[in-house]
């Protein structure tokens, strides 16, 4: 008989934890866009339907990442990729009513950055060297395909997951990493909203308008008085194009402020700006509490932080396949081992995470056998056991 080490029940009730806060935070986050089209001719429904993407995607990763991670990892790269390339005739699921939506450039830009993670978590994920060098190079490709696709900023976030990946392999501290994305993540929305607010050097400005465009530093403009005059509720989901300048005076506008913290802010008030960060704290938060290798958790982190970063400054979260990409790649780099595996994980790698997010190795106490009247169930002898079974024989033998 089998019984657990105590070590595996305590992670069993942290994953458990992690799994109720993130579902308390997407109930919030849906709860509250209810709340902020009350009353109001507003459409919800694009945020509704981003929140069960996401869950959706993560349900779907955390199953298929304890039965085949490196496969559901590597199908779900190549599927994304596909899509990416594909983008430019249109992407399935989009939120966005312009007959040509400038957002499925930066739509593909993140399809693209997914499946580089996927493909590099693949790779961390895998036994076989031939295996994993081919998977890098899926990733590396993928990159190259964002050039193909004229998208600067796809190729350079994609090409940074490679090497977060291929960095992350050789460290076993997986907190300071997770943090350093998520102050990365940070400083981009920051700097977005100084932008907004016009809260730069002169020189600086003039320096990011240029690869930001005038039409989208107006739209965060906009967002940003918007947010200012309904600070609590906003102005409701799906309104912005409504009330801002800059959409009515452009021509084939998809009707969004190229920010998801932006058009949070002016849509859902402060209330929705705290909720979606909380969602991608969470999301770094599940990773950090992940049984899998240090490898796989900071290359999907990377990635999630290049997508958040494409988010910031553009209108990646207005598409379906990409929010629901996001969920997957969470949910594979979060998945349990498989059930009655004792001593290698579903990653291919011998080990379990100690509490400060480091990789240790297994001891041989970790799994505990109860043995028999002799020994029957395979346990080792206790030391001094064969010198008292000969003392006993000694003693029933008759002289």
């Amino acid at each position: 008989m089998t019984i657990a080490p105590a070590g595996r029940g305590r992670a069993r009730e942290r994953g458990n934890a992690s799994d109720g806060a993130g579902a308390v935070i997407l109930a919030a986050c849906a709860i509250w866009s209810l709340i902020s089209a009350a009353g109001r001719e507003t459409g919800p429904e694009g945020v509704l339907l981003a929140l069960l993407a996401v869950a959706a995607g993560f349900t779907c990763g955390r199953i298929c990442g304890t039965l085949l991670p490196v496969a559901t990892a590597t199908v779900a790269a190549v599927g994304a990729l596909l899509m990416g390339l594909l983008s430019r005739h249109g992407m399935p699921g989009a939120t966005a009513t312009a007959d040509t939506a400038p957002g499925h450039a930066g739509a593909a830009a993140a399809l693209l950055v997914l499946a580089a993670g996927a493909a590099c978590c693949a790779a961390a994920a895998s036994r076989q060297a031939p295996l994993r060098f081919s998977l890098r190079l899926l990733a590396l490709g993928t990159a190259c395909a964002a050039l193909a696709l004229r998208s600067v900023a796809g190729f350079a976030a994609a090409l940074g997951v490679l090497l977060c990946s291929l960095a992350a392999a050789r460290m076993r501290q997986r907190l300071l990493g997770l943090a350093g994305f998520a102050l990365a993540t940070g400083l981009v929305v920051a700097m977005s909203w100084a932008v907004a607010a016009d809260a730069l050097p002169q020189g600086l400005m003039v320096s990011l308008e240029g690869p930001l465009t005038a039409h989208r530093v107006l739209l965060w403009q906009d967002a940003l008085e918007l947010a200012g005059a309904h600070p609590v509720l906003g102005v409701g989901p799906g309104r912005f194009a409504e009330l801002s300048p800059a959409v009515e005076q452009t021509v084939h506008s998809d009707g969004k402020p190229h920010s998801a913290p932006l058009q949070q802010a002016a849509e859902q008030g402060v209330v929705g700006v705290g909720l979606l960060g909380s969602a991608f704290g969470w999301l770094l938060y599940v990773l950090w509490r992940s049984p899998r290798t240090t490898a796989v958790v900071l290359t999907a982190g990377a990635a999630l932080t290049a997508l958040a970063v494409l988010a910031s400054v553009g209108n990646a979260l207005s598409f379906t396949p990409v929010t629901a990409g996001a969920g997957l790649l969470a949910g594979l780099a979060s998945a349990r081992r498989p059930i009655g595996d004792g001593t290698t994980g579903a990653d291919g790698t011998d080990g379990t995470r100690g509490p400060d997010g480091a990789d240790q190795a297994r001891g041989a106490d970790d799994v505990h056998q109860v043995r028999g009247p002799e020994g029957a169930d395979g346990a080792a002898n206790r030391p001094g056991d064969a010198a008292r079974r000969t003392r006993r024989a000694d003693r029933s033998t008759p002289l």
